[in-house]
């Protein structure tokens, strides 16, 4: 089973559903083997579970091979065996399948609607306290995804820099290194241009480059998230040297990665990224609260729904806690509420703001702690 990226994927494939109806199935899971029997236990169950709310609505034939991939994924006994992360969900419609693992446990969840249900993944994607971290040593290099709570080492793809031999001439300049430097031991001196320091530092700044260029691309602009860098100061001085990342923290772990367990290494990120993330998230409660004073934002669901529609929200703070169950017209954005135990009901929330980002604003998700209002919406308009 191939896992996609799930920064990559948050895209209108997953927002504007082509078909429906659409499948949402969300469950806890265990790092370690021995909870994986009762992970696999729990997915068949939920999965029993979307059969029965299609079967209330849609005939078997129709219910049957929407099902057959969650079956499939079910019986998956490698799939089961390998590397699992807090969470799961899996999305699934006529025309779409899709499989992420989540850096944080989710509840359990099995949702049959119009549109897939999408806010335990705005929470992760749009959350402002997820960062990543680069882990640097001098012929090689770490990437971790990290929250408050939460750190992971992630599995670079494939063409991703992950030592100097994998940079272009990476390998060919180690072995003429090691080649001079025997030279070197045999005559007491080596002749030609640069020293053995200086072509080490040129095959370090070559691979850092690489490195900078690929992170940037493929991990830190699709998701918009700062880079934190950890490593010993004459390292991360030589990444800063050739780096052109514009999402670059000024402030970094300064110790070698290998130093400390993924505990040791989260608690000093998270001392480094906190300061800024409640900072920014202080700013958007007071853009809130300025633009109230001048009728431009509101906390009404119904009418930031009808604005939402509209293209009139720019930021739309969502609280983390929060579900409200009914159906949003796309056309008018009127809100008809429901009880969630419905196959086809989703969560009002999750649905405006799917309709937020389709129209290019922003969703922040925001802790209920420090929501400035008591509905689960705060709006901030464009006009």
């Amino acid at each position: 089973m191939t896992q996609r990226s799930l920064s990559h994927d948050f895209t209108a494939d997953l927002l504007e559903a082509s078909s429906h109806p659409c499948l949402s199935l969300y469950q806890p899971t265990h790092r370690a083997m021995a909870g994986r029997r009762q992970d696999a236990l729990r997915f068949r169950n939920l999965v029993d579970e979307l059969e029965m709310s299609l079967r209330k609505h849609h005939p078997k034939r129709k219910a049957a091979p929407l099902l057959q991939p969650f079956r499939a994924l079910a019986e998956d006994a490698g799939f089961w065996r390998g590397h699992m992360r807090d969470g799961l969900v899996v999305l699934g419609s006529a025309d779409l399948f899709r499989v992420y693992q989540l850096p944080r446990p989710v509840p359990e969840l099995a949702v049959v609607a119009l549109s897939f249900h999408v806010k335990p993944l705005i929470r992760i994607l749009q959350s402002i306290d997820r960062y990543y971290a680069l882990g640097l040593e001098r012929d090689c290099v770490r990437l971790f995804e990290g929250d408050r709570d939460h750190l992971d080492e992630l599995d670079l793809p494939e063409g991703f820099p992950r030592t100097s031999e994998d940079v272009p001439g990476g390998r060919e300049g180690q072995r003429f290194i090691a080649a001079r430097a025997s030279h070197a031991g045999q005559a007491g001196v080596v002749h030609g241009a640069g020293s053995e320091s200086d072509l080490v530092d040129a095959a370090t700044s070559r691979f850092y480059r690489s490195v900078d260029q690929t992170v940037l691309a493929q991990f830190l602009r699709p998701a918009e998230r700062p880079l934190l860098l950890v490593g010993l100061p004459e390292n991360i001085a030589r990444y800063r040297a050739v780096s052109r990342n514009p999402l670059l923290l000024a402030a970094s772990v300064d110790v070698s990665p290998r130093a400390l367990s993924l505990e040791q290494l989260r608690e000093r990120a998270w001392q480094v990224i906190e300061p800024g993330y409640l900072a920014r998230l202080q700013d958007l409660v007071n853009e809130f609260h300025a633009k109230y004073e001048r009728e431009r934002a509101d906390s009404d669901v119904a009418k930031i729904a009808r604005s939402a529609i509209a293209g009139r929200v720019a930021t739309l703070l969502v609280d983390a806690a929060r579900r409200v169950p009914g159906h949003l017209d796309l056309d008018s954005g009127a809100i008809r509420p429901d009880i969630l135990s419905r196959p086809d009901v989703d969560d009002l929330l999750d649905d405006i703001a799917q309709q937020v980002l389709i129209r290019g604003g922003d969703v922040v998700v925001v802790p209920a702690a420090r929501m400035p209002t008591d509905t689960g919406l705060a709006a901030a308009y464009r006009f």
